[in-house]
C-alpha cells in the first residue's frame, strides 16, 4: 500500500504528467455530461420507459455510448461513425495502391485524416435518420415534423464531430489515445449499474447468495487476466545485425528482436464478425412477426449465432493479421539494414520463416479471441444478467484491457524518464503499438 501511495505522489510531482491527467479527466467529463443532454423535443421519461428492458442490438450498441444511445442523447451516435470511417480508410489503404503510398508520407497521412473526417459526416447523414426512426419511440418525439427531423440530424452529426474533436484534443494534450478513452469511458459508465443489478439479483430470493456472486467475480478476474496475457503475448524473433566500420566507428554487430504479437489483429476481428452476425437482428426487427428460423439465428444466446461468431472471429483474425503484418516487407527492411535471422537466409527464406511463425502463433491467438467473443453468451447461460455478462468478454472487455494497458504504459514512461520507479517493481507494462480502441482507428 505504501508503494502505491508513493507512486501516486510521484505521478503528481511531475507537472507535465499532472497537467495531462487533469486535461484528460476534464475532457472526458465534458463527454459524459453531453451524453445526458437529450435531443430537443424528445420526452426523456417516455424514452426511458420505452427502452427499459430492451435487449438485443439496442443494448449492444448502447454499451459503446455509455447509455447515450437509449437516452436519445445528442451524443447518441458516439464516436462509432468516425471509427467506421477509419476502418474504411484502412481497408482502402490495403486495396488501393495510391492510398497505401499516401499512408507512408506525412502529408499523405494528413490528407487521409481529412478524408476520414469528411467520410464521418457522410456516414452520420445515413446513420442519424436510421437511428431516429429505429430507436426513438414515436410517442416520445415529433417524428412527423420535417423541421425536427432535419435539426435532429444536424445536431447528431455535429455532436459526433465534437466528440471526434474531444478525442483528438485528448490525444494531443492529454494522456493516452483520446478515441480509445472515449469508447472505454462509455463502456465503464455501464459497469456500476450492471454490477449493482447483478448483486441485487444474487442476494435476492433464489439468486444463489454471496457464494455464487464471489464465484462470478473470481471467474471475471481470471478472464481479465487471460485477456491481459492475450494482449501482451509476443513471440520474439532474434535478429542479428552485421558489423560495419565507417571511419573509426563500428556500427551494427548487435542482436535485436522482432516482437510478433499473438493477437496482432487486436479487437478488429470481433468488430467485423459482430457487424455481420448482427445483420439478422436488423432484419428480424423489420418484421412485425419474424419467422421462427430468423429468430433463432438472431438470438445472441443461441448456438447458431455464437458458433457463427466464433468461426468468423477466427477467420477475420487470420485475415486482419495477414493485411497488418507483411513478412515480405519485414524481410526487405532487415536485408536493407544489414540484419538477418540466425540460421535463415536473407530475402525470401526470411519472409517464409516469419510467415510460418506468424501462422503458428496466430492459431492459438485466434481460438482464444473467438472464445473471448462468445464468453458473454456462456455468462448468460450461467444465469448472469445480460448487462454484467457483457463484461465477461467480447469487444467491451478487450477494449478496456487494451486501453488501460496503453494508458498505464504512458504513465510509466513519464515516471521512468524522470528517474522514478515504474508502476510495477518487476517487469514493464507492455501496451499496444498505437491505434484507437485497440486497433480500431489510426
Amino acid at each position: 500500500m505504501k508503494n502505491l501511495i508513493d507512486t501516486i505522489k510521484n505521478i503528481w510531482r511531475i507537472e507535465e504528467l499532472r497537467s495531462r491527467i487533469l486535461i484528460t479527466l476534464g475532457l472526458l467529463l465534458v463527454y459524459r455530461i453531453g451524453s445526458f443532454i437529450v435531443l430537443p423535443g424528445v420526452d426523456s421519461a417516455r424514452m426511458a420507459a420505452a427502452s427499459s428492458g430492451g435487449g438485443g442490438i439496442v443494448e449492444i450498441l448502447s454499451i459503446f455510448t455509455g447509455g447515450a444511445f437509449t437516452r436519445a442523447s445528442i451524443f447518441a451516435l458516439g464516436i462509432m461513425p468516425y471509427i467506421s470511417a477509419s476502418i474504411i480508410m484502412q481497408l482502402m489503404g490495403i486495396a488501393v495502391p495510391s492510398v497505401q503510398k499516401m499512408q507512408r508520407e506525412e502529408s499523405g497521412r494528413r490528407k487521409i485524416n481529412q478524408w476520414t473526417r469528411y467520410l464521418t459526416i457522410v456516414i452520420c447523414m445515413f446513420q442519424a435518420p436510421g437511428y431516429i426512426f429505429s430507436t426513438i419511440d414515436p410517442g416520445a418525439a415529433p417524428l412527423d415534423s420535417q423541421f425536427w427531423l432535419i435539426t435532429s440530424m444536424i445536431i447528431l452529426t455535429a455532436s459526433t464531430l465534437f466528440v471526434m474533436w474531444l478525442g483528438e484534443r485528448i490525444t494531443e494534450r492529454g494522456l493516452g489515445n483520446g478515441i480509445s478513452l472515449i469508447i472505454m469511458i462509455g463502456i465503464l459508465a455501464q459497469f456500476p449499474q450492471s454490477f449493482a443489478q447483478e448483486v441485487v439479483g444474487r442476494m435476492g430470493p433464489g439468486g444463489g447468495g454471496l457464494v455464487l456472486l464471489l464465484v462470478e467475480v473470481v471467474l471475471w478476474v481470471l478472464i481479465i487476466a487471460g485477456c491481459i496475457l492475450l494482449v501482451q503475448g509476443t513471440r520474439r524473433i532474434p535478429v542479428q545485425f552485421a558489423k560495419r566500420v565507417q571511419g573509426n566507428k563500428q556500427y551494427g554487430g548487435v542482436r535485436n528482436y522482432i516482437p510478433l504479437k499473438v493477437n496482432a489483429a487486436g479487437v478488429m476481428p470481433i468488430i467485423f464478425a459482430q457487424a455481420i452476425v448482427l445483420i439478422p437482428m436488423y432484419v428480424a426487427q423489420a418484421f412485425d412477426n419474424p419467422p421462427q428460423w430468423l429468430i433463432s439465428v438472431a438470438n445472441s444466446q443461441g448456438f447458431f449465432y455464437n458458433f457463427t461468431l466464433f468461426m468468423m472471429v477466427v477467420l477475420f483474425t487470420y485475415f486482419y493479421t495477414a493485411i497488418t503484418v507483411n513478412p515480405n516487407q519485414l524481410a526487405d527492411d532487415m536485408k536493407r539494414n544489414g540484419g538477418f535471422i540466425p540460421g535463415v537466409k536473407p530475402g525470401k527464406a526470411t519472409a517464409g520463416h516469419i510467415d510460418e511463425l506468424l501462422s503458428r502463433i496466430t492459431l492459438p491467438g485466434a481460438i482464444f479471441l473467438g472464445i473471448v467473443a462468445i464468453l458473454p453468451a456462456f455468462a448468460g447461460m450461467m444465469g448472469i444478467k445480460q448487462g454484467f455478462a457483457q463484461f465477461f468478454g467480447g469487444t467491451s472487455l478487450l477494449i478496456m484491457v487494451g486501453v488501460l494497458l496503453d494508458t498505464l504504459q504512458q504513465i510509466e514512461s513519464h515516471l521512468l524518464m524522470r528517474h522514478y520507479d515504474g508502476l510495477m517493481k518487476s517487469g514493464r507494462i507492455k501496451g499496444r503499438s498505437g491505434g484507437a480502441a485497440y486497433g480500431m482507428a489510426g
